[in-house]
């Protein structure tokens, strides 16, 4: 892979369950109340807010939503480095909620915390950085 100069292993996340409730159409809040792990879930809720202008519970979902996905990561042997491939789709989620920390943290004033979420993001997956527009 050309963008893991280090060799470092890609990270890939185990299927989400809450991504087959989320497709069928199921509230995103009743999805993250029954899967409280699902970065995706939080992700959702995360964007949902920002579409409606909720800019503090967007920040309080991706912000829930990158915690839970870094449990995730971890739990799948990643070391707080490396590929999160954006092309594994498990792994997009941890990588929305991560966009939407991002740019939530922009829209209240944390610079420094949109700048480390956006750099983190980038580092991790350059493709889900273009998808996501950062």
């Amino acid at each position: 892979m050309a963008d893991n100069l280090l060799g470092i292993p890609e990270t890939h996340l185990p299927q989400d369950p809450a991504a087959a409730k989320l497709a069928d159409g199921v509230d995103a809040r009743d999805v993250a109340a029954a899967y409280p792990t699902s970065s995706l879930a939080w992700a959702t809720l995360a964007e949902d807010a920002f579409e409606d202008d909720l800019t503090i519970e967007a920040y309080a979902f991706a912000r829930t939503g990158y915690h839970r996905g870094l449990d995730a990561l971890r739990k799948a042997g990643w070391r707080g480095q490396g590929p999160v491939p954006w092309e594994h789709e498990p792994n997009r989620g941890f990588l929305r909620a991560l966009a939407a920390l991002s740019k939530a943290a922009g829209a209240i004033g944390e610079s420094d915390e949109q700048r480390r979420c956006a750099d983190f993001l980038r580092d991790s997956s350059t493709t889900g950085a273009r998808e996501l527009g950062l």
